[in-house]
């Protein structure tokens, strides 16, 4: 097996290893699962021998990552799509035509797809619905069913449904988009974002009046200003929704003559035509420095070349061997035939180069390596296009006179000219979090390190956990090179550290050499003043950026958890009965095993009640807990939880007589609190107290540890996210640790970031976006 890190191989084996439908392992080693994939991507080759060996070699040593899809469904004969990324077609203002294209999504993700759309087609709430004397609902209702419908797909599958909503930023019910995720629990399976045009943000600089219109009716008039202060209000908040600048969109894009974009993938790395689809595949820049940490460390541009001549050859010919949700998807995919190759490892490369992130030489050496990888990759297409012939939808005038394609080095437009091209668009950078893992921990996409070195828990057969130090590439390279005592030089930043402008100059550099878009996340201190965090939208629409996207350190708005001692709600909502011992004994795994007998109740108790909301639940939720004295010190007796939302009666019920018969037998029940806290829901949890709390059992067991705490129970230590974030010194390294991730909704470790446009979890490699 390659010898990577112990996180990649976990990797490789939780998600790319070719397994039987029983568990068995078909792949044995990493260099069997390049060997699969390289024989299906060459199949369709004359001689497939000779390619199958080109492919392997590329991907040897993680130097080309295709995208996950293809690394995990190439040669497995398996229904699923090699695609990443979907845009569906327009919505019909119809219902007929709207639960259609439900249907459509569904069948699109069930096969593996993030889908977006663009529900800016939808007549606003309160519109005239023709013929029935009704109004509309708008389409923030249809919205919601779009999310129940993904909820659904996700829980009869293994993968998270990924979906990204956007709206045209003179929509009538666009204040209402803006505002939809404050409403808590609701539209948590999408990404939204606003299409912003030209025309407003000329309003925004010119403090002019925005017309809301819908089907040539104006609904309503307001301040630019002010709607563009709502949209940074909101993301300032809670981060959403994103910004796409859609103009610039569709002015730069090569097939400006047959295709008009209006939504983006759910990371928004690929603007895509109703039914577009677009694969995607990377060059692992960390993996090409020769000499590293030395003062002629560099990346051969002719072997970079190479590598992107190879990979242009292996994405084409994916197209040609996946299979597609639908036949519109893969109409759009032979017609256009667009691949998004792009790159990982760029903050590592620079590290190794001695570039700081964001810095004029980190700039510089950004744009060489990018240069190279957009002209070898449309050289390549050109070489195809002899070969196998140009993508269906080439016209050689109007291809030639886009703006994008007027960028390009003079003799790459002759060869376009005098060839054709194989591929209509070919360069995106996405999401790598998973597959950069995978790659022995890569830095990823074009993101900065977001941690030098952090600890994850990781689980035992046995039940236990042990923790498990994870680095980064680059940073184990140094030690390995320079020794555990060798000072890290002022290229080791993480992405705490940089400012936004040097995030926002980064990501206009590459934007410069990418036909699609960019998927990155621009990370800001909580601290930052609303005016400076507007100016981070403002300046990426000056540079030239296609989008935005932040995150800022927050509670989601309505994850509260209101905690009163002594609270009694006037009237028990739901009266329970209190819980009754139904044996003396359990069983065990290994038979029989004889408990203490029951604590005797007095006919009064002390104790709390305490109310938790949570997103999903309508109604409050009453945990009242009832106290004893035993030997001189209280303790927990038993629970009883009301409500009014009969949709958890059965196992509130079941939940409270097992905790109740715990507490009962005395003895250390603190465990209870541990494994409530330990449960997590796939659908994702919510923040809670600002922190995030993994499911709503796990806010029951947070609420029994308060009370526990409260009655002295359990000692109040402070814990680690109470601790304010220490740098390591003077190795100059910063661990994360657990107080700055957020919980995972999968794996429920502290390892979840927000990376890429996408929370994505350092531990098992789970990625929001699918």
């Amino acid at each position: 097996m390659t010898q990577v890190a112990a996180i990649s191989q976990q990797i490789w084996d939780m998600k790319y290893r070719f397994k039987t439908a029983e568990g068995e392992p078909v792949d044995k080693t990493i260099a069997d699962t390049w060997r699969r994939v390289a024989v299906s991507l060459a199949s369709v080759e004359k001689d497939a021998d000779l390619w199958a060996e080109r492919f392997h070699d590329a991907m040897a040593d993680f130097k080309m990552l295709p995208a996950g899809r293809i690394i995990s469904g190439a040669g497995t004969e398996r229904r699923v799509t090699m695609f990443n990324c979907f845009v569906m077609g327009d919505i019909p203002d119809d219902m007929e035509g709207i639960f259609e294209h439900l249907k459509q999504a569904a069948l699109t993700m069930q096969q593996g797809g993030g889908i977006g759309y663009d529900f800016s087609t939808i007549r606003p709430k309160g519109a005239p619905v023709k013929g029935v004397g009704a109004d509309a609902s708008g389409p923030l209702s249809f919205m919601d069913v779009w999310d129940a419908m993904c909820r659904t797909i996700m829980s009869a599958g293994s993968r998270r449904g990924a979906m990204m909503a956007t709206m045209r930023c003179d929509h009538p019910d666009i204040e209402a988009f803006i505002d939809a995720k404050r409403e808590a629990g609701r539209l948590r399976m999408f990404n939204l974002s606003v299409l912003v045009s030209d025309a407003f943000m000329q309003a925004v600089k010119d403090n002019s009046d925005w017309e809301l219109v819908f089907d040539g009716t104006v609904y309503k008039s307001m301040p630019a200003r002010a709607l563009w202060d709502k949209i940074m209000r909101a993301t300032y908040a809670y981060a959403e929704p994103g910004v796409i600048f859609i103009d610039r969109i569709n002015r730069l894009n090569n097939l400006w003559y047959c295709e008009s974009i209006h939504a983006t993938n759910p990371c928004g790395e690929q603007p895509l035509p109703p039914y577009g689809v677009c694969l995607l595949g990377s060059i692992n820049l960390a993996k090409l420095v020769s000499d590293p940490f030395e003062g002629n460390a560099r990346i051969d541009l002719d072997r970079l070349g190479s590598l992107v001549r190879t990979a242009v050859r292996m994405m084409d010919n994916v197209i040609d061997v996946s299979r597609f949700p639908l036949p519109m998807h893969e109409h759009e995919a032979k017609s256009k035939r667009r691949i998004g190759l792009g790159i990982t490892g760029l903050a590592d490369a620079l590290i190794l180069c001695g570039a700081r992130y964001g810095g004029k030489q980190a700039v510089t050496l950004t744009k060489q390596w990018l240069a190279a990888v957009r002209r070898e990759a449309y050289l390549a297409s050109v070489e195809l296009a002899k070969e196998k012939g140009a993508f269906p939808l080439y016209d050689t005038e109007k291809y030639l006179s886009g703006e994008n394609i007027q960028t390009l080095d003079a003799d790459v437009q002759a060869a376009i000219a005098e060839h054709g091209i194989r591929n209509a668009l070919l360069t995106s950078i996405a999401p790598t979090g998973t597959i950069s893992l995978f790659a022995d921990n890569v830095s990823s996409g074009l993101e900065p390190v977001f941690s030098f070195t952090y600890t994850r828990q990781v689980l035992q057969p046995d039940g236990t956990r042990r923790q498990e130090e994870v680095s980064d590439y680059a940073y184990r390279l140094f030690r390995r090179l320079k020794g555990e005592q060798a000072p890290l030089p002022a290229a080791f930043v993480d992405a705490q550290s940089l400012t936004p402008a040097e995030h926002v100059v980064m990501q206009a550099a590459v934007q410069t050499f990418i036909d699609s878009s960019i998927s990155k996340t621009i990370n800001v201190p909580e601290s930052i003043a609303f005016e400076d965090f507007r100016d981070v939208y403002e300046k990426a629409y000056e540079l030239g950026c296609k989008g935005c996207t932040t995150y800022r350190p927050n509670d989601i708005t309505g994850s509260v958890l209101t905690v009163k001692k002594d609270e009694k709600p006037a009237e028990p909502e739901l009266p329970l009965n209190a819980p009754k011992p139904q044996a003396e004994d359990f069983l065990e795994a290994g038979g029989v095993v004889h408990l203490t007998k029951p604590l005797d109740r007095p006919e009064a108790l002390p104790g709390s009640t305490f109310k938790v909301r949570w997103p999903d639940s309508e109604h409050a939720m009453y945990i009242t807990i009832n106290d004893i004295i035993q030997d001189g010190r209280r303790r927990p007796f038993e629970v009883f939880i009301n409500s009014k939302n009969m949709e958890h009666f059965a196992w509130t019920v079941g939940l409270t007589r097992m905790i109740s018969a715990v507490f009962r037998r005395g003895g250390d029940v603190a465990f209870v609190v541990e494994e409530l806290k330990a449960v997590f829901d796939p659908r994702g949890g919510q923040w809670m107290r600002g922190r995030y709390v993994p499911s709503l059992l796990a806010a029951i067991g947070d609420v029994i540890e308060r009370h526990m705490i409260n009655i002295g129970f359990l000692p109040d230590s402070k814990t680690a996210r109470d601790e304010p974030d220490r740098v390591a010194e003077p190795k100059q390294v910063v661990n994360l640790g657990e107080s700055r991730l957020r919980h995972c909704p999968k794996c429920n470790q502290p390892s979840l970031v927000r990376s890429e446009g996408c929370d994505s979890c350092l531990s098992c490699g789970y990625s929001k976006c699918g």
